[in-house]
């Protein structure tokens, strides 16, 4: 995992950014985050060297930084993070994320095809126009997620949640959603086509929503969403 250790900035309760030796190699002493290092140039491009050099990253936090128009394809991301971090413009395929975070970051006109990301976080972040289609998202966490013309289709959700997400012309067709979770879910032209909506779990308004019906006569709490 990446360094929890503190921005040395007086007041400052970020994590430190990743720093690097001579060699490129990431090395444990990060000073400072993203919003009081200096020469932010310097340090985005010592990043993008990073990734573009090392096929698997371990422990990398780069953190608040913007990624544009990079090529990722097939490169692995192992403990690192990446909050509030920018992604634009980026059209990669077979990426694998283990146990990362991308908590509020932002997702724009972005292709991620065939992902393969378990045990991560994207709790609290944008999607627009981002393309996961063929992706395995596995117990992954979207909670707080917000989608805009964005599509899931044909991808394994399995018991990821996508609790009090904001899901608009957003496309889950043909996935498998077995024990994913979607509490109080805000949703407009979202479409579930040939998924199993009946293995999900929706609270009952959720449920609602989805049956078009104004009452369930249904337990209260968790309960199973139609088939679509």
């Amino acid at each position: 995992m990446f360094s929890y250790k503190k921005c040395s900035h007086e007041g400052c309760s970020h994590f430190a950014l990743s720093d690097f030796d001579s060699d490129g190699n990431i090395i444990e002493g990060g000073k400072f985050c993203y919003a009081h290092i200096e020469n932010k140039d310097e340090h985005i491009q010592k990043v993008y060297d990073y990734i573009r050099n090392h096929d698997k990253i371990i422990g990398l936090n780069a953190s608040g930084i913007t990624f544009t128009n990079i090529d990722v394809t097939n490169k692995g991301f192992y403990g690192c993070n990446f909050s509030h971090s920018l992604f634009a413009g980026l059209n990669s395929k077979g990426i694998r994320v283990r146990m990362s975070i991308f908590d509020f970051a932002t997702f724009s006109d972005s292709n991620f095809l065939e992902c393969n990301s378990h045990f991560s976080s994207y709790a609290g972040a944008k999607f627009s126009h981002v393309n996961l289609t063929g992706s395995d998202l596995v117990q992954d966490n979207f909670c707080g997620l917000s989608s805009f013309q964005s599509s899931f289709d044909d991808s394994d959700l399995y018991s990821s949640y996508f609790i009090n997400a904001k899901l608009i012309d957003t496309s889950f067709r043909n996935c498998n959603i077995k024990e994913t979770v979607f509490y109080e879910i805000t949703q407009q032209n979202v479409s579930f086509r040939q998924s199993n909506t009946n293995a999900a779990i929706f609270d009952k308004r959720g449920s609602a929503l989805f049956t078009g019906l104004e009452e369930l006569n249904v337990p209260r709490g968790v309960q199973k969403g139609p088939v679509l």
